[in-house]
C-alpha cells in the first residue's frame, strides 16, 4: 500500500516528479500531461458526486469508477508490461458496459443530439465526460501504455453521456440540439 508521511517534498520545485517507478521526469512531459488530465477527470467526478447522494445506484457506480481512474493512473505511472503492477484490466471495461447496457435500457431511443445541459446533475455529468474525453485525447499521444486504458476511457465517456441521461429524469430534461435554430 501506498504511506505518505509528507506532502511537501520539494521535489518538483525544479520542473521534475517522479514515476511510480521512482524514474524522474518533466512535468512538460505527455505522460504527466495525461497523469493530470485523468486526475481532473476524476475530480469531475468527485465534483458530479456531490450531486448524486440522492441516486444511490448512479452514486455507488460513480465511487466504482472514481477507484478505477486511481487504479489507471497507477498503471499509467508506471509504464511497461510489469504484470506484477497495478494495471487497468478487461474486466473494468466489461463493467463499464454492462452499466452503460443496463442504463441505456430505461432511456427513450436518441431523435437527435443532446446539447449538455438539462438539469444541475446531468449538467455536472456532461461537465465530467468531456474531462475524461480530454484525458483520453491525452493517452491517445503516448506509446507503449495498456492499451486497455484508451479503451476503458472510451467507454467511460459513453457511460457518462448515458448516466446524464438517465439523471436528466431519464431524458425527460434532455435539450435537444435544433440545427439552424438561430439562423
Amino acid at each position: 500500500m501506498v504511506r505518505i508521511d509528507r506532502v511537501v517534498t520539494k521535489g518538483g520545485d525544479t520542473g521534475e516528479t517522479s514515476l511510480g517507478d521512482g524514474s524522474r521526469v518533466s512535468k512538460g512531459d505527455p505522460l504527466i500531461e495525461a497523469l493530470g488530465a485523468v486526475d481532473e477527470a476524476n475530480a469531475s467526478l468527485g465534483l458530479l458526486r456531490l450531486h448524486t447522494q440522492d441516486h444511490v445506484m448512479e452514486d455507488a457506480m460513480l465511487a466504482r469508477i472514481q477507484n478505477d481512474l486511481f487504479d489507471l493512473g497507477a498503471d499509467l505511472s508506471v509504464p511497461g508490461t510489469d504484470a506484477h503492477r497495478l494495471r487497468v484490466t478487461e474486466a473494468a471495461v466489461q463493467r463499464l458496459e454492462a452499466e452503460v447496457e443496463q442504463m441505456n435500457a430505461v432511456l427513450p431511443p436518441l431523435t437527435s443530439f443532446i446539447l449538455p445541459g438539462g438539469t444541475n446533475v446531468a449538467a455536472h455529468a456532461h461537465m465530467a465526460r468531456v474531462a475524461v474525453r480530454r484525458a483520453e485525447r491525452s493517452i491517445v499521444r503516448l506509446d507503449a501504455l495498456n492499451p486497455i486504458i484508451q479503451r476503458y476511457l472510451n467507454r467511460l465517456s459513453d457511460h457518462l453521456f448515458v448516466l446524464a441521461r438517465v439523471l436528466n429524469r431519464n431524458a425527460a430534461a434532455d435539450v435537444l440540439w435544433v440545427p439552424g435554430a438561430n439562423r
